[in-house]
């Protein structure tokens, strides 16, 4: 669903850029259009978001007050229940090639199979991080203990995540890439498992900002697989 709002006391492009942020931190805020011209922010969420919880999201200065725009539309763009069928999909996608690969070599070897599939998994979410850098950086740093602590390593994470599906895919120093591996996602998990603890709404980072997903246990799953599967790795080795 999409609500047009107005918002009252923006002066500067720097006011529109903490506004927009402090919006697009809630967890329901699918996407955030915000401007200096009424009305000033248009924004899509997978539920509604009482004006209550929007006024206390950009009430950290003050200044900001916030009003539904007259004649407001509402959209329904999608169902109530989140639907998790892309990460879902793209599960599906890397298992199966990756099999596929095991099928055509003649025998089944579960480190091989394990190490294609933690590859591909690194590379191709890394490539949705980077389609939007800075948004998926604005994003991972609402919830992950790291990224809070240094901003910049939101901008960082998806790097680190492509330099480990790389040198896991073509076996460089594997015992030393597994450990990096694991403790990356380990950290990640820490964050994601805080979250869920406090049942504060966060968007899911691990898609960057294309596709839209709530912080949820689909997330905390996602984690822990490449932690146990670095961890077995490990002891194969």
């Amino acid at each position: 669903m999409t609500h047009t709002y107005n918002i009252t006391g923006m002066t500067c492009n720097s006011c529109v850029a903490k506004v927009k942020s402090a919006i697009l931190k809630l967890g329901d805020v699918l996407e955030a259009d915000v401007q200096r011209d009424a009305p000033q922010a248009t924004i899509t969420m997978q539920k509604h978001i009482p004006l209550s919880t929007l006024q206390a999201a950009i009430s950290f200065d003050g200044k900001y007050a916030i009003t539904e725009a007259a004649g407001s539309t509402v959209m329904k763009t999608t169902d109530d229940n989140v639907s998790y069928f892309p990460i879902f999909l793209i599960f599906g996608y890397i298992a199966g090639i990756t099999l596929l690969i095991q099928f055509v070599s003649g025998s089944f070897s579960l480190m091989q199979w394990m190490q294609h599939f933690m590859a591909g998994f690194f590379i191709v979410f890394s490539f949705f991080k980077m389609m939007s850098l800075k948004a998926f950086a604005e994003g991972y740093r609402t919830y992950d203990i790291v990224a809070k602590a240094i901003p910049a390593y939101g901008f960082v994470y998806p790097f680190i995540e492509l330099a480990l599906g790389v040198a896991i895919i073509t076996g460089f120093e594997p015992y030393a890439t597994n450990i990096v591996a694991l403790v990356v996602m380990a950290v990640s998990t820490i964050g994601v498992v805080n979250s869920l603890l406090k049942k504060t709404p966060f968007q899911c980072a691990c898609l960057g900002t294309v596709i839209k997903l709530p912080l949820s246990k689909v997330t905390l799953f996602e984690d822990l697989l490449m932690v146990v599967m670095s961890a077995v790795m490990l002891l194969l080795m």
